[in-house]
């Protein structure tokens, strides 16, 4: 009898450099760790949004200094990959939160197959609209 008994699962601990860079994630799990890094990037840059908003609208001599400041050299660049990065982090946590409120709405959005499918519009989607802005922000168009 003992002979014929499944073998118990062994479980044992991961090493963190050697497994996890083998480790291939889902698409949604990408996802879903993206949405967070995204909610993180937006909070911590926020006193860069607030400066934006004000410089830009308080008066035409900071709108100035404003364009001026984003137009200048390397720290224009600098400024502008910021405002990059802003711009990817508002659009993918927009789009996926947008997908999050789908999958809480509709009960046949909450499939294996429809969750990795959304994941990469959202994946594909988000980096397409970063990259169609980038090229306004840099002036190609």
């Amino acid at each position: 009898m003992t002979e014929l008994a499944k073998k118990r699962p062994e479980f044992r601990n991961i090493n963190a450099f050697k497994d996890l860079p083998t480790y291939r994630l889902p698409a949604p799990g990408w996802v879903s760790i993206l949405h967070r890094i995204s909610g993180v990037l937006m909070f911590v840059l926020l006193p860069f949004i607030i400066w934006m908003f004000d410089a830009s609208v308080s008066s035409e001599i900071s709108s100035a200094k404003f364009r001026h400041f984003f137009n200048d050299g390397a720290v224009g660049v600098i400024a502008k990959l910021v405002a990059l990065a802003l711009i990817w982090a508002y659009l993918h946590h927009f789009i996926a939160g947008l997908r999050h409120v789908w999958m809480d709405v509709s009960h046949k959005a909450v499939s294996k197959e429809w969750g990795g499918t959304s994941a990469k519009v959202t994946l594909v989607s988000s980096l397409v609209l970063t990259f169609l802005l980038a090229l306004k922000l840099f002036g190609v168009y």
